[in-house]
């Protein structure tokens, strides 16, 4: 739940600023506004501190408090929850960057800034986790927080702008009525803990890479990584009275949208479409569910 909760409450709070920066793009320029930059650190520094204040009072305050442990939870939830924490990673470090770029800092400076931010962030979660009874500090959490804003850094480095995008999309399944209490009771709950319903998705141009493909810059190839029949966390099988839940990966394949590609010319109608950077555009699907090819017309 951590993971996917403090991306959505980041993303809505780095939103306001990240959608002004981008409508005022004829604003930017190569020269640092020092306005600009108070403006983006405060913001950054009271979110970044609101963020954890909220955390540690509302959501750790629910457990019990020990002294600061780390916790091997690297064959849990058959690593979704590692994938979510590089999705975090990935997206934090991005919406710095954008916000660093509009006050003039250079391309170079405002990528490190942004990935450190990102990766700064989630060290910050972690810790608060080392003290937490039910869980820890967890070295393959932090792992996938240095490779999500490392890989937003190689991005921006070699390409100056970010090719594979990583997305995420959701839809309810039948196993959180089995497990309410871990899986969510609701569907807000459920959309964070019930990692069966959640798919992370590599999405791609190839006309980033080649012009040899004639199909539009906008229109991109996905891959994605979910699970299915997972209840609990270190384990892959869940017997109920009247049925064996047994846990397995799945691939996915399908299609996805660029909004920055789409011949959109108002940027107030571009801005309003952000969101669509981080959530994958539901098209028909090809999945790969353990030794089965399935398929689904519509995909969420």
């Amino acid at each position: 739940m951590k993971i996917i909760g403090i991306l959505f409450f980041l993303v809505s709070s780095f939103s306001g600023l990240n959608s002004y920066s981008q409508y005022n793009d004829s604003l930017t320029s190569s020269q640092l506004n020092k306005k600009r930059l108070i403006l983006a650190s405060t913001a950054t520094g009271s979110i970044w501190s609101g963020s954890i204040l909220y955390l540690s009072t509302v959501w750790y305050d629910e457990f019990e408090k020990v002294k600061f442990h780390s916790f091997d939870d690297s064959k849990e939830w058959l690593q979704m929850d590692k994938i979510g924490h590089y999705y975090s990673s990935y997206h934090i470090s991005e919406a710095n960057y954008r916000i660093y770029k509009w006050t003039g800092l250079s391309e170079k400076t405002s990528t490190w800034i942004g990935a450190g931010i990102g990766f700064g962030f989630q060290t910050s979660l972690e810790i608060l986790d080392g003290r937490n009874s039910d869980w820890g500090f967890s070295w393959y959490d932090m792992a996938a927080n240095a490779l999500g804003s490392a890989s937003f850094v190689a991005q921006q480095l070699i390409w100056s702008e970010q090719r594979l995008l990583m997305k995420f999309s959701y839809h309810p399944t039948e196993y959180a009525a089995y497990r309410p209490q871990v899986l969510g009771s609701s569907f807000s709950e459920s959309l964070l803990k019930d990692y069966n319903g959640q798919t992370y998705w590599l999405s791609f141009s190839p006309r980033q890479f080649t012009d040899n493909w004639k199909l539009p810059a906008w229109l991109c190839f996905s891959v994605g990584y979910s699970i299915e029949e997972k209840l609990i966390g270190d384990k892959n099988i869940y017997v109920t009275e009247d049925q064996v839940f047994q846990a397995r990966r799945q691939y996915l394949f399908s299609l996805d949208l660029d909004v920055r590609e789409l011949p959109i010319q108002k940027k107030w109608i571009k801005s309003l479409l952000r969101p669509l950077h981080f959530i994958k555009i539901p098209f028909p699907t090809l999945i790969i569910d353990g030794n089965q090819l399935t398929g689904s017309w519509l995909y969420f």
